[in-house]
């Protein structure tokens, strides 16, 4: 009798310190995400922070917290209508080979799991890309890559981008899309992060032109697309052939422009 008192006693004892043990760790993860709470307001824009997964949120908030640079880049227009701008959006790999067929950059990528794209610029950057959250006007991203120059060490860091899309009209009446980027970078390499005054001009000057060539790029490929359809699907069609839903796509997006051909501005940041 008295063993069993014991042995129930002992179950009694493990039962309340398994229980113990799972509050301490729901609690814990509340004051975590209740500690890395990000703000709204990046870039003199409103972002839905709040709709971001409690696990994201810190990993953002790590690195916005203790960014080595902070830029913002826009808005700069792309002429692009909205259905193919967001199309692209959603799948780099297809972007980056019309760009890089049509000689328009050395942009490679290539899908790597869900919402996950690893890419590479052709100049020295390149690393991972993590869609985080996306509505109908923004997108926020999370990045990890490396960057190789003469003018810097070897650099490897992390990175959070907002984006911020609008639809507007060029002169002719055409439906473009205006973007704003965000972006804060922080260096993994502590002994560079402690450089940063030395370094800050560098580091933010070559993450400003990236994030503006990026989108310039996309502008290029737009302006191919309307002056030059039948050209930009020979390119896709060519061997080894785009996957066929993405050719469906671009068929029907791009069929109606065959034999016209407009003018199209360069890419312009809009003060």
């Amino acid at each position: 009798m008295n063993r069993r008192r014991s042995f129930t006693g002992k179950q009694g004892s493990c039962r309340w310190a398994v229980l113990l043990g799972v509050t301490l760790v729901l609690l814990a993860g509340t004051a975590r995400a209740e500690s890395c709470s990000l703000s709204a307001v990046h870039g003199d824009l409103i972002f839905p922070v709040e709709r971001i997964s409690a696990d994201w949120t810190c990993r953002l908030h790590a690195i916005i917290e203790s960014h080595t640079t902070v830029t913002r880049v826009g808005p700069i227009r792309v002429a692009m209508a909205e259905p193919l701008y967001r199309y692209l959006l959603s799948e780099p790999p297809i972007a980056a080979t019309l760009i890089r067929r049509l000689g328009l950059g050395s942009y490679r990528s290539q899908a790597w799991g869900e919402r996950q794209f690893w890419g590479d610029d052709g100049e020295g950057t390149k690393g991972f890309v993590q869609l985080v959250y996306e509505d109908a006007e923004s997108r926020i991203y999370f990045l990890d890559g490396s960057h190789e120059s003469r003018l810097l060490p070897h650099i490897t860091g992390k990175a959070v981008v907002f984006l911020r899309m609008a639809v507007a009209r060029d002169h002719a009446g055409n439906e473009d899309m205006d973007s704003t980027i965000v972006a804060y970078t922080k260096l993994d390499n502590r002994l560079l992060s402690g450089l940063v005054s030395v370094l800050h001009p560098l580091i933010r000057g070559m993450v400003t032109s990236k994030l503006q060539k990026g989108v310039e790029t996309v502008h290029r490929l737009g302006v191919a697309m309307r002056q030059h359809p039948s050209r930009v699907l020979r390119e896709a069609e060519q061997d080894p052939p785009l996957p066929e839903p993405h050719l469906v796509f671009l068929r029907t997006v791009l069929d109606p422009q065959l034999g016209s051909s407009q003018t199209i501005l360069p890419a312009t940041t809009i003060p």
